[in-house]
Formats: C-alpha cells, sequence, structure tokens
C-alpha cells in the first residue's frame, strides 16, 4: 500500500460531531446502558468487542462496539465461523445499528468521525490499491456515503468507489445529510450482511 495523503480535519467537522453527540446524549445514554446490561444478561463477558481498526492514515486504533457473538469453537478449539456464533440478539443488535453506539467514545477521543469511511480491517491493508488507499485520507466514521447507498449488499468496488467519492467531496452539509439518511437506512434494515454472510465475504484484493 502506497503513502497515504492525509487530509486536514476540518473544524466544522469535529465541532459537528461533538455537538450532535452532547445533544443526543439524553436519548443515547439510557439506550447504550440498556444495551449493555442485556448483553450482559445474554451473551455473558465481555459486553465489548474490541479490535484494532486503521483510522485516518491507517494509523491502528481500537474500536469498540457491543459483542453480537458467543465464543463457541469447534472440537479444535478453533472459532466457529461468524455467521454459526452470532445470536438472534446479535442479528437485533446489528440490524438495529445499536452495535456500532460504543464507537461514540472512539469520537469523543478523535479517532473517528460520526461520517466518513466505515474501518475495514488490519489486514487489508497490504491489499488495497493507492487509490483504494485513499480512503484512509480522513476519519473513519460511524456512518458513511457506502453505508447509506447498500452497506454490505454492495460489492467492494462499488463500495471503494462510494468512500472516494465522500473524500473528495466532504463538506457539512453532505454529512448531515448521511446522517438524516441513515436515520432512515436503520429503520429498514437494509443491506445488514451479505446472504448468507454475518456481514460480508473479506476482501481478497484489487478487484
Amino acid at each position: 500500500m502506497a503513502d497515504i495523503q492525509v487530509k486536514p480535519i476540518p473544524a466544522w467537522k469535529r465541532c459537528l460531531d461533538l455537538l450532535l453527540i452532547l445533544a443526543s446524549a439524553p436519548l443515547t445514554l439510557p439506550v447504550l446502558v440498556t444495551v449493555a446490561l442485556l448483553v450482559r444478561i445474554m451473551l455473558g463477558s465481555p459486553v465489548f468487542f474490541r479490535q484494532r481498526r486503521p483510522g485516518r492514515g491507517a494509523k491502528p486504533f481500537e474500536l469498540v462496539k457491543f459483542r453480537t457473538m458467543t465464543n463457541e469453537v469447534d472440537e479444535h478449539g478453533e472459532l466457529l465461523p461468524d455467521k454459526d456464533r452470532l445470536t438472534r440478539f446479535g442479528k437485533f443488535l446489528r440490524a438495529t445499528s445499536l452495535d456500532e453506539l460504543p464507537e461514540i467514545a472512539n469520537v469523543i477521543r478523535g479517532e473517528m468521525s460520526l461520517v466518513g469511511p466505515r474501518p475495514l480491517l488490519m489486514e487489508y491493508l497490504p491489499l488495497y490499491s493507492s487509490e483504494q488507499a485513499r480512503r484512509h485520507a480522513v476519519l473513519p466514521g460511524l456512518t458513511g456515503w457506502s453505508q447509506i447507498r447498500g452497506r454490505n449488499l454492495l460489492s467492494w468496488p462499488e463500495m471503494f468507489k462510494l468512500d472516494l467519492w465522500y473524500v473528495d467531496n466532504l463538506n457539512p452539509a453532505l454529512d448531515l445529510r448521511i446522517l438524516v439518511e441513515t436515520i432512515f437506512s436503520v429503520l429498514s434494515s437494509r443491506g445488514v450482511n451479505e446472504p448468507g454472510q454475518a456481514t460480508r465475504q473479506k476482501f481478497t484484493g484489487e478487484q
């Protein structure tokens, strides 16, 4: 993967993120506490799923989500495939995007934004073309342009194309539009997973 030329974080973006988080706190805090309790009761400990993901400039950070899967293993002690460990309750959390709410902490810490390309897996970094890697020129987001245009129903090339369009056209009006459309996207539960997958098939290289 070629070196990534990062973009400066606009002052308006950081202000918008923090203002919206503060304004929505009376709603989101009770939901966070309730979901955390339900995860603890239904899935046990740990309540949170933590994983290193590449952020702006591909710099790693620890993503925090609600846990949606069990820790079931096969006869060799290996974890079962994601789709076999995803519980009915976990599917509900993913369908409603409630599993993503703890990422608000990542936004507050400045590792993510409310809007941006979704942070993918560290293992994908060596597989990106120089053009695909440009998705890391900006902060990753809780939601994004590709999220409201098909989410996991999109092919990898389609998703990268939409992410890069966002990188090249980032502005306050676009962020607000994406946030509003995300509400309708979540309510419809469209594109939560690729058929037959817990989310989508893994990226295996330039497509």
